[in-house]
């Protein structure tokens, strides 16, 4: 009887991580991982909306367009998430591959300095990518991990080369 009831729990325990790692896997490509975010609200939004630039770079809509930038690619997701994380290389790739005409920023919504961006871009699951023309409109979304190639044809529907 005392075997009977070993074997079930191992049995169960077997069924919740196969049944766990399953519904991991599927999320991870419909890119439903990481819980919505909730915005954290601040008084002092405007400071860390600076400091974020100051990091990231301050760059006006006169610079973007004297340097021939025609995208913003911007990737709000947080570290430590699972498709976030699996986006970093392809931000670095595409920012070293597309110097000087796409502008890549990262903000991690999950921090008081990320927080803003999560409000101003409307953010409702992570990751999520906006891609902005040179005017600074939105002009594509996508939420989840977003492959290489397909970021590439959103890139070229704004003549990135």
């Amino acid at each position: 009887m005392k075997v009977k009831k070993i074997i079930y729990a191992v049995v169960i325990v077997a069924l919740v991580i196969i049944a766990s790692y399953l519904f991991t896997q599927k999320s991870v490509k419909e890119g439903v991982v990481c819980p919505p975010t909730s915005p954290i609200k601040q008084n002092t939004q405007q400071v860390a909306t600076k400091v974020q630039e100051k990091v990231n770079g301050n760059t006006t809509k006169a610079q973007k367009t004297s340097t021939g930038i025609k995208v913003t690619f911007i990737e709000l997701g947080s570290v430590g998430c699972t498709p976030c994380d699996m986006m970093r290389p392809i931000l670095d790739e595409i920012e070293k591959e597309y110097v000087g005409r796409v502008l890549v920023r990262f903000y991690d919504v999950r921090t008081i300095l990320g927080s803003p961006y999560a409000e101003k871009y409307n953010v409702r699951m992570i990751p999520t990518q906006v891609f902005l023309n040179n005017n600074g409109e939105e002009y594509y979304r996508h939420v989840g991990f977003f492959p290489k190639e397909e970021i590439v044809k959103i890139l070229q529907l704004r003549g990135v080369k």
